[in-house]
């Protein structure tokens, strides 16, 4: 017995000794040593001669690796790259600032004379690699789920990103992906089959044109399988360049042609995004390959659509089929009067001529419609299909299509715009409405009074307009004193250690009091040119207790001019008086948890 203590003492020993005498190797020893690779560095801070150590260390891993990097190779022999070196060399500098930051250092002298010393083992050097495969196989997870729950231009960018990070690792032509059914997929090959299904599954269809002095307006229905698209983004030729991204909503966009590129137009050309360069800056490592990484041209992302008014049939099947999904609420039978002022409104609009119908809005209405001509360049997309309804002693007229652009920015919306008049026909606010996912989500609770779906409609289209329309002072009212407000924000993406499959995404949570949050949003609302926020499916439940009180579970997609994101907002709400609803608790996570689960009312 004493022999197996003496034993175990001795390897516990020798455990302990092992790892201490390889910290205790020299520099010079380990430069003599074959099993490792190094650098070193030199500069007045230690940073500074870091970077350096590091850059030495790309250049060895480099030369280390650059016969597995065939694909490279591959480029150098058709002609398409001509420094075959030079290539892996800038391909590997991607991975230091996600990974090699975690090798050996030694400090050989502090600053202002710093010195640095870098190492790995050279068996250790295929873990870097490991770890970008992670986020390749995360972002083929993602996309696969985008494409379940028809997040159309989120499985695009998804697949694109897994396809870029594949085109920088070593191995891309021997990297297998195994698929829900067991099945391994090369995933060199099989990327692209998957994005150019998505592209074949896509339609433009014009729903009509319309011309007007020297601007030609065409209007589309984008659809999925045939089902209206809410998440895409794309761009068309207006014949001298490609114009900004234009974000779908219910299927709607459009394409504008002005002058001579107006003149005798019969078809137009579109491309359909999938690289979203801008979103992938929130993620250092993704943003470094793309640029170092040629974009890959998918050609079945253009699209010709025809102007002939002939081929327009089924693009109106689809605007049909879409109205008729809608439950059947209680409407105003004389809208003659509405339809009037509405009209007036919308020619003020075209001819940018606004004060000529300030006598239709009470004075706060009238602020808001200056906020939202304002908001970006305002355009009508098309003439409205108005539906008039009966709510709180006024009428709320659904709705006005326009288009959105920002001048600094490279993105359009489209938004219907609600008015509400109040009972004296006057218009006393305007609201940017829901998609017809999110609002069908809650008309179609039939269980509900109606009075009390359409309290909720108009206070989260109220809300999704404040923070466009940066109304801190509304949003100040809306929060009870003592709300518990819990914040989030994608600060980068990285695998994730304990699991290949789960979110790529590393989140800061932050819990504010009302004025916190206030205050930051104060801070947020001053350094962005724009935000837009789109609701899309959403889980809606009545509390048990106290009354009106609903939990609202909501998929949110956040745009700004230096920010985005998606992720899942529970809203608890009061609406005990529907004058003035209040928000007691306010919660934001990116993805649903375990067993699909989102903040919810029997959370608090």
């Amino acid at each position: 017995m004493r022999f197996f203590k003496n034993l175990f003492s001795a390897i516990v020993i020798l455990g302990i000794l092992f790892p201490a005498y390889a910290q205790a190797q020299t520099v010079e020893q380990i430069k003599a040593n074959d099993s490792y690779i190094w650098g070193e560095g030199t500069g007045m801070t230690l940073k500074k001669a870091d970077n350096q150590a590091l850059q030495m260390l790309v250049n060895q891993i480099s030369v280390e690796v650059e016969s597995r990097f065939k694909q490279f190779k591959e480029q150098e022999k058709s002609g398409t790259q001509t420094n075959y070196k030079e290539k892996v060399k800038s391909v590997v500098k991607t991975y230091s600032s996600a990974t090699l930051h975690n090798t050996e250092r030694i400090v050989i002298s502090n600053e202002p004379d710093a010195k640095v010393f870098r190492y790995i083992k050279r068996k250790n050097v295929n873990q870097v690699f490991e770890n970008r495969k992670d986020k390749i196989f995360s972002f083929v997870e993602n996309a696969r789920k985008a494409v379940k729950e028809r997040r159309i231009g989120d499985a695009l960018r998804y697949y694109y990103w897994g396809f870029t990070l594949l085109k920088s690792h070593p191995d891309c032509n021997d990297i297998r992906y195994t698929d829900g059914e067991g099945e391994k997929h090369p995933l060199i090959t099989w990327i692209p089959m998957q994005i150019n299904a998505i592209f074949s599954n896509l339609e433009y269809h014009v729903n009509k044109t319309e011309q007007a002095d020297e601007m030609k307006r065409v209007v589309l229905n984008i659809t999925y399988n045939g089902e209206p698209v809410d998440n895409l983004d794309y761009s068309y030729w207006d014949g001298r360049d490609w114009s900004n991204l234009i974000n779908v909503k219910d299927g709607r966009g459009f394409l504008e042609y002005y002058g001579a590129a107006a003149d005798g137009k019969e078809k137009g050309r579109i491309k359909t995004e999938y690289i979203y360069e801008n979103q992938a800056n929130i993620d250092n490592e993704l943003k470094r390959v793309m640029d170092r990484v040629e974009a890959i041209p998918f050609r079945k992302s253009y699209y010709t659509v025809h102007f002939d008014s002939t081929r327009h049939q089924e693009s109106r099947r689809v605007v049909q089929n879409q109205k008729r999904s809608k439950a059947k609420i209680a409407k105003v039978s004389d809208t003659v009067a509405y339809y009037r002022k509405l009209e007036k409104v919308q020619r003020a609009i075209r001819r940018r001529d606004y004060a000529s119908v300030r006598n239709l809005f009470t004075a706060r209405g009238y602020r808001m419609f200056e906020k939202l001509i304002q908001y970006g360049n305002a355009r009508i997309l098309s003439d409205p299909d108005h539906a008039y309804y009966k709510f709180r002693g006024g009428v709320m007229a659904r709705s006005l299509p326009m288009s959105f652009s920002f001048q600094n920015n490279h993105q359009e919306f489209i938004e219907d715009v609600v008015f509400h008049f109040n009972g004296d026909e006057k218009i006393k606010s305007l609201s940017f409405g829901l998609s017809d996912h999110a609002l069908n989500s809650i008309i179609n609770k039939d269980v509900w009074d109606e009075v009390d779906r359409m309290v909720l409609i108009n206070f989260l289209e109220h809300y999704k307009t404040a923070y466009a329309l940066k109304r801190l002072d509304y949003i100040e009212t809306i929060f009870a004193d003592d709300a518990l407000i819990i914040t989030g924000e994608v600060v980068r993406v990285k695998p994730n250690a304990d699991s290949r499959y789960q979110s790529n995404k590393i989140v800061r949570y932050n819990r504010q009091s009302k004025q916190e949050y206030i205050r930051n949003l104060r801070y947020s609302f001053q350094s962005k040119e724009y935000i837009n926020i789109q609701f899309e499916e959403s889980d809606v439940r009545k509390g048990g207790k106290g009354g009106d009180i609903y939990g609202v579970q909501i998929k949110q997609n956040y745009y700004s001019s230096n920010y985005g994101d998606q992720g899942w907002l529970f809203l608890m709400v009061d609406l005990n008086d529907p004058h003035e609803p209040i928000i007691h608790v306010r919660t934001w996570q990116p993805t649903k948890g375990k067993q699909d689960s989102i903040y919810g009312l029997s959370d608090f």
